[in-house]
């Protein structure tokens, strides 16, 4: 008899606890996993990178699935909180208009995806795109 998988443990907010890993293959486990009304907005962000940027590389590390263009270096994560999926740009400080959300960090800007507020997908597609021309974070 096949073994079933066993299904991830939702850590706090909701988010996934997915085995860090490289490829597309993890990003989709993490998705399947996201709770609730999440889980359809995380298809939608990475249909619309993908759509976008057809030659993205993926991964899952510290349970947040990692979009970049370049081997090792990452210029977008997502994170399920409890009422919002977190959509951080690492150089969202350069990104026109900046993302509506500010950070700690001063490169750093997010934008927060939720039931009420739902993506914008050809802003989200044109920060992929301007987001996919910088350096990228190595993480």
């Amino acid at each position: 008899m096949p073994d079933k998988k066993a299904a991830p443990v939702l850590l706090s907010g909701g988010n996934p606890q997915i085995a860090k890993g490289y490829g597309d293959a993890p990003v989709q486990d993490y998705i399947r996993a996201m709770p609730d009304w999440k889980q359809a907005v995380g298809w939608q962000i990475d249909r619309v990178i993908t759509h976008t940027l057809p030659e993205i590389r993926k991964a899952v590390k510290w349970n947040s699935p990692l979009y970049g263009v370049e081997e090792g270096r990452w210029f977008l994560g997502l994170h399920c909180m409890a009422k919002y999926v977190k959509i951080g740009f690492f150089d969202g400080a350069e990104l026109l208009p900046p993302p509506p959300i500010g950070s700690k960090q001063p490169k750093v800007r997010y934008l927060h995806v939720s039931e009420a507020e739902p993506l914008d997908e050809a802003q989200f597609a044109d920060w992929v795109t301007q987001a996919s021309k910088l350096p990228g974070e190595k993480l």
